[in-house]
């Protein structure tokens, strides 16, 4: 293995640990916002709304972070300042009312969107050396091991407590333990900004084709196709306020649950992100790993009618389906980003990428949370015909991406 190869690798893992902890804090959180937003007094639709707006901001946000991070070339800079931000998790202990709640939540989402563009652009350089589908895996399956750790920190200690529904405090004693991962996580950045501080040298030393200024067609149409078939995507928040709402599952159960999705994320991961890769090298395109993207509208398909529902089979089966589709939207969304764009537009397209992946989560988080209060069974059409909708957008994809090389 060469010098080039070898610093990679080691960033690649690095930032694998900064995505470990990190996820053990915002997953954490996640995994039970839903629920403790209830448990303060929001109903269905608050819950829709917020998760939904906070969404939407947190990746609205991306495409202004990531212009400016391609401008000033201050990755590292906005690495540190968004991570930072996560500080808003455990300071939900400190809430009493849904109002404030509602802050801590957003301004974690707000500093995911500062920090995301310049971490997938400095992770990209870095996995130009070993494969973009394999290079992103590694990351992913060290980040799931955060989000299935982060959750079961909540179910051991709701346990721990005993039976029951939880209180108030039982999740603010739960938020408040997130201050130790929250502090290895600045940690294993400084290490990887000492260990790799111009990650740009490992992608310039394997470029081979001519760099582009411009954000071609197939980048645009992966983003209407990224739009349509997160907007039919189920958001777990509302999942976990309908579990909770109808007693399909208890208080502990509910971040099990999401931990087992994050667990199915992760051994699926580097399956996905080797596939990804092995279509790139068949066909000698870039843009032959998109082919793989068919598998999220197909299997996002099944997901509403057994998340929804309130057979616990049915659930169960639904929550590995969710995790198994999100495998692909952390592993292959984002290495597909890094082959369709130039290095000097990189940020930048991960900045439009995930503005409209979060405009997406917004409007279906909200709508299908307004739907919920009346009708589940509309939930499940209005998603239904989201992802059909998505495949017809997928079939214009894989045209252009197979007839069109950089």
């Amino acid at each position: 293995m060469n010098i080039q190869k070898k610093a990679a690798f080691k960033l690649i893992f690095l930032f694998g640990l900064v995505s470990l902890f990190g996820d053990m804090v915002y997953e954490a959180g996640r995994s039970v916002n839903g629920p403790y937003l209830k448990t303060l007094g929001a109903n269905a639709a608050i819950v829709g709304l917020v998760s939904g707006l906070a969404e939407f901001l947190g990746y609205a946000v991306r495409l202004f972070s990531g212009y400016f991070a391609d401008k000033t070339k201050a990755y590292w800079l906005f690495t540190f300042l968004g991570y930072g931000m996560l500080i808003s998790v455990p300071l939900l202990a400190l809430t009493g009312i849904w109002q404030v709640a509602v802050v801590f939540i957003v301004m974690e989402r707000l500093g995911k969107a500062i920090r995301s563009p310049a971490k997938d652009t400095i992770l990209s350089q870095a996995t130009k050396q070993v494969g973009t589908g394999f290079g992103f895996a590694i990351a992913e399956v060290l980040d799931q091991i955060g989000a299935i750790t982060g959750p079961l920190i909540f179910t051991l200690l709701f346990m721990i407590i005993g039976k029951g529904d939880r209180s108030l405090a039982d999740y603010q004693h739960g938020y408040a333990l997130l201050w130790i991962p929250l502090i290895l996580v600045l940690f294993c950045i400084f290490f990887a900004y000492r260990a790799v501080p111009n990650p740009a040298v490992l992608e310039n030393l394997s470029v081979k084709h001519p760099e582009s200024d411009k954000l071609g067609r197939v980048f645009w149409i992966y983003t209407v196709f990224t739009f349509v078939t997160t907007l039919g995507f189920a958001n777990f928040a509302l999942v976990g306020f309908h579990l909770k709402a109808r007693h399909v599952l208890t208080d502990a159960q509910i971040p099990l649950f999401y931990a087992l999705a994050m667990g199915v994320d992760a051994v699926a991961a580097m399956a996905i992100g080797k596939t990804y890769d092995i279509f790139k090298a068949k066909r000698n395109n870039e843009k032959a790993g998109l082919i793989t993207l068919i598998a999220i509208p197909v299997l996002s398909l099944l997901i509403p009618g057994l998340v929804f529902s309130t057979q616990f089979s049915l659930v169960l089966a639904g929550v590995i389906i969710w995790g198994l589709v999100m495998g692909f939207h952390e592993t292959i969304m984002k290495s597909a980003i890094a082959d369709i764009t130039s290095l000097k537009k990189r940020g930048t397209g991960y900045g439009i990428f995930n503005a409209a992946y979060g405009l997406a989560i917004f409007i279906g988080s909200a709508l299908t949370g307004l739907l919920y209060e009346y009708s589940v069974f509309s939930v499940i059409c209005i998603s239904i015909v989201m992802e059909i909708t998505a495949i017809l957008i997928f079939i214009i994809l894989k045209k252009e991406a197979l007839t069109v090389k950089y």
